[in-house]
């Protein structure tokens, strides 16, 4: 049994699901669909011939019904054909005089007598009350019926001329009961199983089902997604590493032969990176490398290609002997320019010295706090090792790391250390905490709806377009679609290939 793969096992039960799927839509169309519904249909719809002829019981209602030249004989059946009951509830009167009202279009009502099965006898129609059934000019008014599932009434009327079925109207039950003409059919006419769009519906989706287990059901499985053989290069954001290395082990395992190394030293290195080794290929084409980059890369690559990957969010973080959970964006921005030097200027802080732990030059996480949130660069470093001021003149210590992991780990060991990173590696740490901007947080559910600031756009970028059976654009594919969608959104960022993700992304 070759083909009982992972893969195989799946089309099958899709292919099972479809057929359950298709039973569903014939029975949703056949029964579940029809709830309250109220049917009408004309039986009978013939002129009379001549004043001989007589209308029968119609003379018990209106006496002398006089010359019948030009009348019409209607016999009108009204059903429950539904699967539910219908109650003096579902009337549109409030009230127990109001109920249906059936118009001959501008036909006048001569007279009109109901006929009542014995099956229908509880239900009942007073012929002798004022507020029974009666006639008004064109139409004919019913008390209401309480209609069990299958019951009927029918009413006999005597018409002023020719009216056709399309005149016919019923009204008088509220949007829960559906009101509609059904075609009188002969005795050799059968219903139809269900309506032809849900029928040609259900035949193209089995087709397609089908087809799919066809296709796939075989003794030797294509290997998943277009896999490609080689060795890999992933370099770039530290940020957004984390991603890339549980799919890069994720890529490895679905296909044989491929081997994918997460190198990450920050953005602006990796895009330099990138940039060196594609110069280096000339001729030989698209080298097997992505930079991935918090923002859009620096001017002056030409060459690169990009592609927009997910959207990025990213947090301050603050060492737990600071009780501060929330820091206005102007005090963000002082914090950065050395105008608060203490913990102790700010609301709820306390008497402890401020310490900044920033990332170096080269970091995307960096460039995107200075763009979205200072809107200038930081401060010069002032301290190499996060502790001590080497730069007497400096307001605040300030240091620069190389790393995400270095900033975090950094933040959490030092007493009034605060610093920046990517949402997930600032989440359930021990030693810090996150802090909102402006009382919001970063959240991946309210990204496009909130004003939270700190957020990029993360981009991969290759040296030119990769041919389309290499393993950089095998790879590409995999990260920004099916499972690596998923990975994205657990690391606490939002797909672009997603459709809000699309819209957000396209905005830039």
């Amino acid at each position: 049994m070759d083909w009982l793969t992972a893969e195989n096992v799946i089309a099958v039960v899709t292919a099972l699901l479809g057929v359950l799927v298709s039973a569903g839509v014939v029975a949703y169309e056949r029964f579940l669909q029809r709830g309250r519904r109220l049917g009408y249909r004309v039986q009978l719809n013939t002129p009379l011939r001549d004043a001989g002829e007589t209308a029968g019981d119609l003379t018990l209602w209106d006496g002398d019904i006089g010359d019948s030249n030009g009348s019409t004989l209607v016999l009108l059946r009204i059903e429950n054909d539904g699967l539910r009951d219908i109650t003096h509830g579902e009337y549109t009167q409030g009230d127990d005089t109001g109920g249906l009202k059936v118009t001959f279009g501008d036909r006048l009502v001569r007279a009109v007598v109901a006929t009542i099965p014995r099956a229908f006898e509880p239900v009942k129609i007073d012929m002798a009350a004022g507020l029974g059934l009666r006639k008004h000019e064109n139409s004919v008014l019913i008390p209401k019926v309480s209609l069990e599932r299958k019951q009927y009434f029918k009413l006999l009327v005597l018409l002023s001329g020719s009216v056709v079925e399309g005149a016919i109207r019923i009204n008088g039950f509220h949007e829960t009961v559906e009101v509609h003409h059904n075609k009188s059919m002969s005795v050799d006419d059968r219903r139809p199983t269900f309506s032809p769009a849900a029928r040609n519906i259900t035949l193209v989706l089995a087709a397609c089902v089908l087809a799919l287990a066809t296709i796939i059901v075989r003794s030797e499985t294509p290997p998943p997604i277009g896999c490609a053989r080689g060795t890999l290069t992933v370099t770039g954001s530290t940020a957004f590493a984390p991603v890339a290395r549980e799919l890069a082990k994720k890529y490895e395992k679905d296909c044989e032969g491929a081997t994918v190394v997460v190198d990450a030293h920050g953005s602006t290195a990796g895009i330099r990176e990138l940039a060196t080794v594609g110069a280096e290929s000339g001729s030989k084409g698209s080298p097997a490398v992505i930079a991935l980059s918090d923002g859009r890369k620096p001017g002056g690559y030409p060459q690169l290609r990009e592609s927009m990957v997910a959207v990025s969010l990213f947090t301050l973080v603050l060492n737990n002997e600071i009780p501060v959970t929330n820091l206005t964006i102007d005090e963000v921005r002082r914090l950065y320019r050395g105008e608060i030097t203490n913990w102790n200027q700010i609301p709820g802080g306390p008497d402890r010295p401020v310490l900044l732990v920033s990332r170096g030059a080269n970091s995307g996480t960096r460039e995107v706090f200075q763009r979205r949130v200072l809107g200038r660069n930081e401060p010069a470093n002032s301290s190499l090792d996060c502790v001590t001021k080497d730069d007497p003149g400096a307001p605040v210590v300030r240091c620069e790391l190389d790393t995400t992991d270095q900033v975090v780990s950094t933040v959490a060991k030092l007493p009034g250390a605060i610093g920046y990173t990517e949402l997930r590696s600032g989440t359930g740490l021990k030693g810090l905490h996150r802090v909102s901007i402006d009382n919001r947080v970063p959240n991946v559910d309210e990204i496009g709806e909130s004003t939270y600031p700190y957020r990029e756009i993360e981009y991969a970028y290759t040296w030119g377009e990769p041919p389309a059976d290499s393993l950089t654009s095998s790879f590409l594919t995999y990260l920004s679609r099916g499972s690596g969608q998923d990975v994205i959104r657990t690391h606490g960022h939002l797909p672009c290939a997603t459709p809000k993700g699309l819209r957000i992304c396209g905005e830039g």
